[in-house]
């Protein structure tokens, strides 16, 4: 069984919209997200992307990570670690 998942985005059916209220913000940044890491599309843009651009893609994950996640949050849900 994959330890990764990106279900909702085959699933979501919703506004897809920004702005509207916090429900549907969260819910389009979880579509946007899952679709932007799949691994067709990473594999197209990450050569095209600049260095500055990929070290702010790393430095907002990882800000976001750190500033949210315990050690052992980070571990489980982050890592996968078993």
């Amino acid at each position: 069984m994959p330890k990764h998942t990106h279900e909702f985005a085959e699933k979501y059916d919703g506004a897809g919209a920004f702005g509207l209220d916090r429900k549907t913000d969260e819910e389009t940044i979880r579509f946007y997200l899952q679709k932007f890491s799949d691994d067709a599309l990473m594999e197209y843009i990450l050569p095209l992307l600049e260095e500055k651009e990929l070290n702010e893609i790393y430095d907002l994950i990882t800000k976001l990570l750190k500033k949210h996640l315990t050690e052992p949050l980070y571990h489980s849900l982050f890592l996968k670690d078993d």
